[in-house]
């Protein structure tokens, strides 16, 4: 190996550094955004997670009321009638007035 080779190699490897050392850069600078990335993605998760927990239970309200609406709706309109006049006998605020049906509702 000639005494002229040896600054060429040694420039070689300073420009093979040069360029892994900004390709570490770059690859540690997309580790970095993928991994923010990631937190976002989960933040969001966990915020749909916790808006759905919300509706489920919503649901699970709206479905019991409905439940108990259909037991109501069972008894016939007198029965209705006859339990509110009975409650309003008990509270003198009552007006006692009778529901009446319209079939508008």
């Amino acid at each position: 190996m000639a005494a002229e080779d040896v600054p060429h190699t040694v420039e070689h490897y300073k420009t093979e550094i040069e360029r892994l050392t900004k390709e570490l850069t770059e690859t540690t600078h997309e580790k970095i955004q993928a991994a923010e990335y990631g937190l976002v993605v989960l933040e969001e998760k966990l915020t749909l997670k916790q808006q759905y927990d919300e509706l489920e239970a919503e649901y699970d309200g709206l479905k019991q009321e409905l439940e108990q609406l259909k037991e109501v709706s069972g008894l016939g309109l007198e029965d209705i009638n006859q339990t509110l006049q009975n409650c309003c006998d008990f509270q003198p605020s009552c007006s006692g007035d009778p529901i009446v049906h319209t079939g508008n509702e």
